[in-house]
């Protein structure tokens, strides 16, 4: 990750966010924010264990590693707004201008969505994110959220928002509105709205929205191709509201399946054929396979957080995200060098050879970080699948309950229904026609 966070980056993201090591002997700010990105690269291991992971082969360091409430106190000195900045000086869309699963008619596609992380079950934490709750009580852990704005064709993340489990995802996405300018932006039935609408709109953003059969329902004009323009509302569906916007809908089924809508702004049914945009929807759970690799491979399943306070809980979650950014920039380019699309590398096989580089390593150096790049590329190679993408899917299922003192009923299905990811036939996408009466 030095290659891209370097020691002057740091410094001078240390110096914006007026950040200075105040007294000598203790944990020095710089050493502090690598130390963090670790922290969020080994998830699962404790502070003296990263610590030693990272000077473990320099003999006059290991020997003197300092106690777990030296390094909280650093961290709570270092503050969430380094690690944030940080994020913001490295995020971005890193798909190259060939790669046509990332845009459309020469809009780069991006996805907004959000997950949740469960966080230490501090009374800080619960009173600052709040959580889950059962019969008005609290269940499971408290949790944060993160939404981002991901792009489509490589998991880059191009921005992101954190806030607490009782804050709606559309108020975070609307903090990135600015940074979709350009952009054809994706999203699911969460998050239609006349607010985040005219934010986005306003900022140069281009919308493809999922939405309930309530939203934008009734015809103002019919268009030729059975597509329809309608007005989304602030004051719902009972009559015209000045606050509202005019939006395309766009109604198709998959296999057969329910009527899926879309509402788009992009009403001209000649340069945007509605077949084309029904068949780009599926580009959004790009953004659940980013999510995938920061909770279930780099996080790990179902881990809480180490942090027991928000603001350190904030600090490791744009962590996490940072982290993520440079490992998918490790993926482009192993993609770019082998002349392949990015989903055919392997994010496990980059996380794993990352982690153990760090482990082997003593310093670093230009050298050592080609050498790094090398070996990667050759381990790398083994994995890579050159073929046609495999069209695969899988149910959306709770796999397990809100809380472990949950009854069965609690499962949102029988555990008979279950089953794994498994291959399929490409799908059948069918307009509806909107019916003119």
């Amino acid at each position: 990750m030095t290659r891209w966070v370097t020691p002057e980056l740091v410094g001078e993201v240390l110096e914006e966010c007026g950040v200075r090591d105040k007294k000598s002997g203790a944990l020095p700010a710089g050493f502090m924010v690598y130390f963090t990105l670790a922290l969020a690269l080994f998830q699962q291991d404790s502070y003296d264990d990263v610590a030693e992971q990272l000077v473990g082969a320099i003999p006059e360091l290991s020997a003197s590693i300092p106690n777990k409430s030296s390094f909280t106190r650093a961290r709570r000195r270092l503050g969430p707004w380094v690690l944030e900045t940080l994020f913001r000086e490295l995020a971005g869309p890193l798909a190259p201008l060939g790669l046509q699963s990332a845009f459309y008619r020469g809009m780069r596609l991006a996805a907004v969505d959000g997950f949740v992380l469960d966080v230490p079950d501090t009374p800080a934490n619960r009173a600052s994110f709040g959580g889950p709750v059962k019969n008005g009580q609290p269940a499971g852990f408290p949790q944060t959220r993160v939404v981002t704005l991901t792009e489509c064709g490589t998991h880059a993340q191009i921005d992101a928002a954190v806030g607490g489990f009782n804050g709606g995802e559309p108020e975070l996405a609307i903090k990135m509105a600015d940074a979709a300018a350009g952009m054809l932006v994706i999203m699911d039935r969460g998050f239609p709205g006349v607010a985040l609408w005219k934010a986005y709109t306003g900022a140069g953003a281009h919308l493809l929205i999922r939405a309930r059969s309530s939203v934008a329902a009734r015809p103002v004009e019919h268009l030729a191709d059975g597509t329809y323009l309608a007005r989304m509302n602030l004051a719902g569906q009972k009559g015209a509201h000045p606050g509202g916007v005019l939006v395309r809908v766009v109604e198709y089924r998959v296999d057969g399946g329910e009527v899926v809508r879309l509402l788009t702004d992009l009403v001209d049914p000649i340069a945007y054929p509605a077949a084309e945009l029904a068949g780009l929807y599926h580009a959004r759970w790009e953004a659940e396979s980013a999510f995938r690799q920061i909770k279930t491979f780099q996080r790990g399943p179902a881990e809480v957080l180490r942090s027991g306070h928000p603001d350190l809980v904030r600090q490791e979650v744009w962590a996490h995200l940072v982290v993520h950014h440079c490992l998918t920039q490790v993926v482009m380019a192993l993609a770019d060098d082998n002349r392949i699309d990015p989903d055919r590398v392997s994010f496990v096989k980059v996380l794993k050879h990352a982690r153990r580089s760090v482990v082997r390593q003593c310093a670093d150096t230009p050298t050592r970080i080609k050498e790094f790049l090398v070996v990667l590329a050759a381990k790398v190679r083994r994995k890579l699948d050159n073929g046609a993408r495999r069209l695969r899917e899988a149910d959306r299922h709770l796999k397990r309950p809100d809380s472990k003192y949950s009854s069965k009923l609690s499962y949102r299905i029988n555990t008979r229904d279950r089953r794994p990811t498994r291959r399929v036939t490409a799908k059948a996408i069918t307009l509806q026609p909107a019916i003119v009466r």
